[in-house]
């Protein structure tokens, strides 16, 4: 198992990831992501915030990382925090825990670039998520509705935002 950063030849596995993720969204009548802007995922790549954990050589899991996330976390983005967002896995390596394996190297990531806390949010009151990053050690901070969501992608309109934080 590599964790390391995409690269522009990955972007054709990234967003058939991001799609195949959202068709599952679907089928579990949950607030789906839309169609990613491809743009937004080459900027991503380009300033090394798109990750990819490979097994076998072959794309697993993908995520993005940020140091910043004012629109959705207020003034709480004042906080040394890594934030994740969009993590995807892939279909033939579902229910191998992979998130398991993304936490722990968040947890080192966070703590290599002086962060105290590593954050995540979700649309949607999703009983199970919320349950299972319980299980990795986030805390469940609650949910809203965010008042602006200009510039956000179009999921972020559609529910509450749920907000999980691991302190370190």
């Amino acid at each position: 198992m590599i964790i390391n950063n995409s690269t522009i030849q990955d972007l054709p596995t990234i967003i058939k990831m991001y799609s195949q993720a959202t068709e599952y969204m679907i089928s579990k009548n949950q607030v789906a992501w839309p169609i990613f802007e491809e743009a937004m995922i080459e900027e991503e790549i380009m300033a090394n915030m798109q990750w990819k954990l490979n097994i076998d050589h072959e794309i697993a899991c993908i995520w993005a990382t940020t140091f910043s996330d004012e629109q959705i976390w207020g003034e709480k983005n004042d906080d040394p925090a890594v934030y994740i967002h969009r993590i995807a896995s892939n279909p033939a390596f579902r229910g191998k825990k992979l998130v398991n394996h993304l936490v722990e190297w968040a947890k080192i990531f966070a703590v290599s670039n002086n962060k105290k806390f590593i954050r995540m949010d979700t649309v949607g009151l999703n009983q199970g998520l919320i349950s299972h990053y319980g299980k990795m050690g986030f805390k469940f901070l609650g949910s809203k509705k965010l008042n602006n969501t200009e510039g956000l992608p179009d999921h972020y309109k559609q529910g509450e935002v749920c907000f999980f934080e691991l302190k370190l």
